[in-house]
């Protein structure tokens, strides 16, 4: 007769796809498809560093199977919604023993926890060890899950209130700030968080389509100040990571969205991505493309708080990077704000006759300015963007501190422990 585990799923009606749990796992037990995020069983060593990071709490699901036969990867990307836990006839049928007892000591079938062997002789760098979970301690209450599944209400209807193009027309990069309107419904949201947006129709399989996430560009009081209203930043989908023709569903749908339309929307998500409230806080963005929607919510809060005198900020610094300046959101704009409010860096990778320049490459640049906020408790770090430069990011710092002879395993290790650096990576 053969033993059980607790196998550990993510429930599919609730997961809003936002990447966190993949990104974080040490041994990339999680992967996933067009439809489902899962887990693979054979990897899972049950660390739980994906669980408290989750927006939904769709990643703390639990199922008894028996060692030898878990729920494969085909089953877990096949499913709307979880299945039933098994019944003891069930467990028998499959060969387990009656009345047999779960301890904590049960593993993985098969546990695969070692990471393939680096050349060098050094374990890989991972920078999601150093992804605080938990939020600045200044930070104000979000609120969570007011709407979706497990809510007494599915979704809130918002309306359009504004759609504008934020990139240079002619550019194949289109990024739209769109605006919602919640009306008289409840929707409190702090700066850092995101909400998930259900495209109407169907996949192709005739399921309906699952909620996109998109973190929100507008401070706490609204996009128009005392109104109960957000923004978004969309950029229309056109390609995959590949350079494969596609078209993303929910982002041409916003894009194309007129004022007087509704959405659908599920959420607030997000407890940890959250700015500091404390006076003299300083705030460090690093982002790339869409990336800069907290960003732009966290500089305003910052801007109308200075504006109303009642708050002494500390240092703002933006690093902010795109192919061209035509293809980043809110150039524009970003040049008109005070050089004492906000110290901005730009870095492009695509300008005809000039080097290729990465956000990674300013921070660089910027290590004698950088070095001390490190070191400063005040300091608070977010990176927003494409997985891809989460790596760069947190060895350029990393190379900071180091080239100011800081020991980077102490501070990392501290900007973790006290919530001061966060990557929200996609």
């Amino acid at each position: 007769m053969t033993t059980t585990f607790k196998q550990h799923l993510i429930d599919p009606e609730i997961c809003i796809r936002c990447n966190t749990c993949e990104s974080i796992c040490p041994v990339q037990a999680i992967t996933h498809e067009s439809r489902n995020y899962v887990v693979d069983a054979a990897k899972c060593n049950f660390c739980m560093d994906c669980i408290s990071p989750c927006p939904t709490g769709s990643i703390d699901n639990w199922r008894l199977m028996p060692q030898t036969q878990p729920y494969t990867l085909a089953e877990q990307f096949g499913w709307d919604d979880l299945p039933a836990e098994k019944t003891p006839e069930q467990l028998a049928a499959m060969g387990v023993a009656e009345g047999v007892t779960v301890t904590a000591d049960d593993a993985a079938p098969q546990a695969q926890t070692d990471a393939a062997p680096d050349p060098t002789g050094q374990a890989p760098f991972n920078p999601s060890a150093y992804n605080a979970t938990l939020p600045p301690w200044s930070a104000a209450h979000a609120y969570t899950n007011l709407y979706g599944p497990r809510a007494a209400e599915a979704f809130v209807t918002a309306t359009v209130v504004g759609n504008v193009r934020v990139t240079e027309v002619g550019t194949e990069y289109d990024t739209h700030h769109l605006m919602l309107d919640f009306g008289a419904m409840p929707f409190p949201v702090l700066e850092g968080q995101s909400i998930g947006i259900i495209p109407p129709g169907a996949d192709a399989q005739g399921r309906p389509h699952h909620p996109r996430q998109y973190s929100i560009a507008s401070p706490r009081n609204g996009e128009r100040p005392g109104y109960n209203n957000i923004s978004l930043t969309i950029k229309r989908v056109l390609q995959d990571h590949q350079g494969n023709a596609v078209r993303g569903v929910a982002s041409n749908y916003l894009c194309d969205l007129k004022v007087g339309d509704t959405v659908q929307v599920t959420g607030p998500f997000g407890t940890s991505f959250l700015m500091p409230n404390h006076p003299r806080s300083h705030i460090v963005m690093i982002c790339t493309g869409t990336g800069s929607a907290p960003m732009r919510a966290m500089t305003e809060w910052r801007r109308r708080l200075r504006k109303s005198g009642k708050f002494e900020g500390g240092k703002l610094m933006l690093f902010f990077g795109a192919r061209t300046k035509e293809e980043l959101p809110y150039f524009g704009p970003l040049q008109s704000l005070p050089k004492d409010f906000i110290d901005i860096n730009f870095a492009f990778s695509r300008t005809p006759d000039q080097p290729r320049k990465y956000v990674q490459d300013l921070l660089r640049e910027r290590a004698a300015d950088l070095a001390p906020l490190l070191q400063d408790g005040n300091t608070h770090t977010y990176v927003c963007g494409l997985k891809s430069m989460e790596e760069g990011v947190v060895l350029a710092l990393r190379d900071v501190a180091r080239g100011a002879a800081l020991n980077w395993d102490e501070i990392g290790a501290r900007l973790k422990r006290e919530g001061r650096l966060h990557l929200e990576t996609y």
